[in-house]
């Protein structure tokens, strides 16, 4: 599956839910049964290119942005991180890859209290999910996506640094310290 495919999936799932920055789960969710009425290829295809994104996305300089925004984010979180920005669709993806900054034109720091940041974990698990449904088992779905050649670094891409520091935090990312670094 191309990346033009992908977003357009993508792009459909996020029709059918009011707000994409608060429910990643609805665009999973509605994401998994589209894909569900796919062929088990199709499906494979979406995972692949879903495991080339995260791939293409670990990056220390989007890690930060995310640390910066859900307040300390591990490991794992920043692959939810990570999810959650696919549910948010191309253009906020891309804008976030070319200058992670530009998230501040997307996240609300008033979300309110019952808001548990911004973590897309179902989003990790669409394709898996939608191929068990449509082919009644998991079984061969993660050795398929491995053989569409999709391998991650074990290293993020680009210059370390240090997220607790917040006279680096400013000057990385200006915009989104304004919204959540207090003084």
């Amino acid at each position: 599956m191309d990346g033009q495919r992908f977003w357009e999936l993508v792009e459909t799932a996020r029709a059918e839910v009011d707000d994409t920055v608060a429910d990643p789960d609805g665009v999973a969710d509605a994401l998994s049964d589209t894909l569900a009425k796919l062929p088990a290829e199709d499906i494979v295809g979406f995972g692949a290119e879903f495991e080339r994104l995260q791939a293409e996305s670990y990056r220390w300089d989007l890690w930060g942005a995310a640390y910066l925004i859900n307040g300390g984010v591990s490991d794992d979180g920043f692959d939810y991180f990570r999810g959650w920005l696919v549910a948010q669709g191309q253009e906020i993806w891309e804008a976030a890859l070319a200058d992670p900054d530009s998230l501040a034109d997307v996240v609300d720091e008033d979300l309110g209290e019952e808001f548990e940041g911004f973590d897309g974990e179902g989003m990790l698990g669409v394709a898996a999910h939608a191929y068990e449904s449509a082919t009644g088992s998991e079984a061969g779905f993660w050795e398929a996506v491995e053989e569409a050649g999709t391998e991650a670094d074990d290293i993020p891409a680009g210059e370390n640094f240090d997220f607790d520091d917040t006279r680096e935090m400013r000057s990385r990312f200006p915009r989104l310290a304004a919204l959540f670094l207090t003084d």
